[in-house]
């Protein structure tokens, strides 16, 4: 495997990392009604678990108000019982046709808790960033010994990894920062 090649693979690796993080935290609640907080929710529906985005249009048309709007009307009660059952402290109000989600203020108590979570889940991208590292460091000491790589080689691609470490963990940690402020001012 070549240089080029590792380095790719790499930072195709902890981008993946940081975009299922992003993922996380847009859904942890802040003061303010997001569509992140249960567009990912999974319904069970027709027999299998579908995403709540590719069964309604999720909105939030006010700040303390989250709009759901079911493709198929038949899906309402479904949607429902996934919000009801996702841990989220959420009430959904269902009129028929629209899920109504009044979002209510967050208690100190709760802020503290979310801002854990935030930062366990920054830890685990974190830990995975790493793990790329380590597994891009042992394909560049392969390399070498395979003889795609010459020694200054392997140690360029492994300065190169440990600079891509560097920053993905700062990605990591500076959108981590951004969802605490969120979650503390709202």
């Amino acid at each position: 495997m070549g240089a080029d090649d590792i380095l790719l693979d790499v930072e195709d690796r902890m981008d993946k990392a940081i975009a299922h993080l992003k993922s996380s935290l847009a859904g942890i609640r802040t003061g303010r009604a997001n569509p992140g907080l249960v567009d990912s929710l999974k319904v069970e529906v027709y027999g299998s678990q579908t995403p709540m985005k590719q069964l309604a249009s999720v909105g939030a048309p006010e700040p303390q108000q989250i709009l759901v709007r079911p493709y198929d009307p038949g899906t309402i009660k479904d949607i429902e019982r996934a919000i009801v059952n996702s841990n989220l402290g959420l009430a959904p109000q269902n009129d028929g046709r629209v899920i109504r989600i009044n979002v209510p203020p967050l208690t100190t108590e709760t802020r503290k808790k979310l801002v854990a979570r935030i930062k366990e889940l920054t830890e685990e991208a974190k830990v995975s960033v790493r793990n790329v590292r380590r597994d891009g460091n042992k394909a560049a000491e392969q390399g070498e010994k395979d003889g795609d790589l010459t020694e200054d080689e392997r140690d360029k691609v492994k300065d190169d990894i440990q600079e891509m470490t560097k920053k993905y963990e700062g990605f990591a940690g500076d959108m981590a920062k951004k969802r605490e402020d969120e979650v503390m001012e709202g």
